[in-house]
């Protein structure tokens, strides 16, 4: 990357291009924004590429609540290069490759020193915010002067974006951009949820209900970790190809089940039910099946799917009594900071297999055809790039 052309703009406002979402549901709108320089523990990044995740599909269909902000700009699976730094910004220099990430790090509260989870007691709370520090306070403002509202701390459909150090990761350069972006999101929940959350040991059996990038994700962590069985639980049969890839070994279309439930075609299936299971959907009447499909005095079922409207879900208290468990995880309970690294060794080392998870790419113009592409269940994953 250029870095004299970065100091030519540090300090100062850049005019640039953003995907702007002015109405519910509506197509994004590519317009010329103002992303002003980075305030103090922030940086900005200039996006190399970016992915469409069914988040930013669930927040765009947003109507109503103290979620649904407008204008605002989307995307948060992505990976880019520092264009400039604010003050008390430590281990990051001009040129470094890095991903945004959605879930925080700040590495100083209790929980971030703690080895229990990924939760971070000083911001994980805050969904609220435009910026991690600084409340309600934008970076992008439109081409009138309208403030423009951020996503997840990270709004990568804007070719420049400003990031709180707390949401960023330093990654090598040597790993391809586009396989890059995947471990900001997708890639980073499936694998974390195994090997992090479950702990899925070698010999045995697992579920996974949703093949779509996060469910492919627990899948190869699942085969990472020698599993014996996974089942892959989708309507698409189009997926069970894909998912051989990943280690899935039996499928499951759950169209075809006919009277019987997904659990009782699981439990048939394995003589009793799963060791482990993954909901990757976000669906309650899902996470409930998910949960039966495990076995009695052990079972373990992992929630990574957010259901969309925040349903409750019904469990037997006789089940969790006979120690069935289940447990939910941001980001696949991994710490950003200290756990990519190690997925992006891992793919360097060849260990970590993210081949076909990419199935479309497109320009950053065309960002509306890759939003039909995963509402029609066409795409796992539409990388966009932003300068092609």
């Amino acid at each position: 990357m250029d870095n004299a052309s970065f100091s030519s703009s540090e300090g100062k406002p850049i005019r640039c291009k953003a995907a702007i979402l002015r109405k519910a549901g509506e197509a994004l709108v590519i317009e010329e924004i103002n992303v002003d320089p980075p305030q103090a523990y922030e940086v900005r990044i200039k996006i190399l590429c970016t992915s469409l995740c069914h988040t930013d599909v669930t927040f765009w269909k947003l109507d109503s609540g103290p979620l649904a902000r407008f204008p605002r700009i989307l995307g948060h699976e992505a990976v880019g290069v520092v264009e400039s730094i604010g003050e008390h910004v430590d281990g990051f220099k001009q040129g470094d490759v890095v991903l945004p990430v959605f879930q925080p790090q700040c590495e100083e509260c209790k929980d971030c020193k703690s080895s229990k989870s990924n939760w971070c007691a000083r911001y994980t709370d805050d969904f609220l915010s435009n910026t991690r520090r600084y409340g309600m306070s934008s970076r992008f403002k439109d081409s009138s002067g309208e403030v423009i509202h951020h996503f997840f701390f990270v709004s990568s459909f804007s070719q420049y974006t400003v990031v709180d150090i707390a949401h960023l990761v330093k990654i090598s350069p040597e790993i391809p951009v586009d396989k890059a972006a995947l471990l900001s999101c997708c890639v980073s929940t499936g694998i974390g949820a195994v090997w992090k959350v479950a702990d899925v040991e070698e010999g045995s059996t697992v579920a996974i209900f949703g093949l779509g990038a996060v469910g492919l994700a627990v899948a190869e962590g699942a085969r990472l970790r020698g599993a014996a069985k996974i089942i892959g639980v989708d309507l698409n049969p189009d997926k069970f190809e894909i998912g051989k890839k990943f280690g899935i070994t039996d499928f499951i279309n759950s169209a075809l089940c006919g009277e019987k439930k997904i659990s009782q075609v699981i439990n048939e299936m394995t003589e009793g039910g799963v060791d482990y299971s993954f909901e990757c959907i976000g669906l309650a009447s899902i996470m409930e099946e998910a949960f039966n499909s495990t076995r009695t005095g052990s079972g373990k079922t992992v929630i990574l799917g957010m259901e969309k409207y925040a349903m409750p879900i019904s469990l037997g208290s006789y089940d969790l009594l006979r120690g069935r468990s289940i447990s939910g995880t941001l980001f696949g309970g991994l710490k950003p900071k200290l756990d990519i690294p190690i997925l992006v060794d891992r793919y360097l080392k060849k260990e970590l297999n993210l081949d076909g998870l990419i199935t479309h790419e497109l320009s950053f113009d065309e960002i509306n055809k890759a939003f039909d592409l995963l509402t029609e269940g066409s795409s796992i994953r539409c990388v966009l790039w932003m300068d092609k």
